[in-house]
């Protein structure tokens, strides 16, 4: 008797929302949903700056997507190169001068999902009624609470809560972090901007997780919790369930 040959996990069902928030003029966050593909970038600089960075960020990971090699490799080499171009930019149009963005990318292959994350947008993955952040923030406060000189409820209300340690096209070269984790059905993954997660706690995630019958009506309610807690910037959701 032939055995049939189990087969791998994949998106079975995705959605994305991006908010200005109530009070920003402009959206500076970009997303990339391009199934098995999926990044949010969060951006920084004055006028329009940010809007560029976070574009040419998502632009290059589209361009360059990983293939059927080395997927790990392949995305820190799309962000790099994403970094490069942003920073080139930067330096040569003096209305873009120090502009930036933060930068977390998930990518579905063979029933694992590999990340590249540079900033303080997050991954988070939902399982079996649990959320789970994937990412470390690489922000001063999130620096200090790791080394435990703020508590989690002092982290969140710190005024420096939204200094980054690490951003896309501050520097000629920037450090990737990569992490690489094994699927399971019904697993749910949430990339999102700190305009979510700085106002949402993980807590209330897992619950709209939980409780909305589809990710499109999740990324609805998180929107709105975000608004409704005053929403100081802007909000980006982008979700993604695996199946078979």
């Amino acid at each position: 008797m032939r055995l049939r040959k189990k087969s791998s996990l994949r998106v079975v069902e995705y959605a994305q929302l991006s908010d200005v928030g109530r009070q920003r003029e402009g959206n500076e966050d970009s997303m990339l949903v391009e199934p098995p593909l999926f990044v949010v970038a969060d951006g920084m600089g004055g006028a329009q700056a940010g809007e560029v960075a976070s574009n040419l960020a998502v632009e290059t990971l589209s361009e360059m997507a990983p293939s059927n090699g080395n997927v790990e490799e392949e995305l820190v080499e799309a962000i790099a190169e994403a970094n490069r171009r942003i920073h080139t930019q930067a330096h040569d149009d003096r209305e873009l001068a120090g502009m930036g963005t933060t930068l977390t990318a998930a990518f579905v292959h063979e029933g694992k999902i590999t990340f590249g994350h540079v900033g303080d947008s997050r991954a988070y993955r939902f399982r079996d009624g649990e959320l789970a952040q994937l990412t470390d923030d690489h922000s001063l406060v999130a620096e200090l609470e790791r080394h435990g000189k703020l508590t989690a409820a002092e982290a969140r209300v710190h005024p420096q809560r939204s200094m980054i340690l690490r951003a896309l096209g501050v520097s000629a070269e920037v450090e990737v972090d990569t992490y690489c984790f094994v699927g399971e059905p019904d697993d749910v993954f949430l990339l999102c901007s700190d305009g979510l997660s700085g106002l949402v706690h993980d807590a209330v995630i897992g619950e709209v997780l939980e409780g909305c019958e589809s990710l499109e009506a999740a990324a609805d309610k998180l929107i709105e919790l975000a608004n409704l807690s005053g929403g100081p910037d802007n909000i980006t959701t982008v979700l993604f369930r695996l199946g078979t």
